[in-house]
């Protein structure tokens, strides 16, 4: 598994996997592309995939994990 795909494992950003294949391709290209300053940014990134059994907030919980590992230490 890469970084995103353990972090949605560890944070539990799964439940029925119908929405899996889009959030983590989606949230893969936003981590590349964009800052992802706060928790709403990740959500307007994600606003395009339905997920009708997490409420968003694993999913969220994983993407900023993977983010905050990928930021630069200072």
């Amino acid at each position: 598994m890469n970084a995103l795909q353990a972090a949605f494992h560890e944070h539990h950003a799964l439940q029925c996997g119908f929405c899996t294949p889009g959030m983590l391709m989606t949230a893969t290209d936003m981590l590349k592309k964009y800052p992802l300053k706060n928790d709403d940014a990740i959500r307007e990134g994600l606003s395009g995939n339905l997920c009708r059994c997490t409420g968003y907030e694993h999913i969220v919980a994983a993407v900023r994990a993977v983010k905050a590992k990928a930021a630069p230490r200072i």
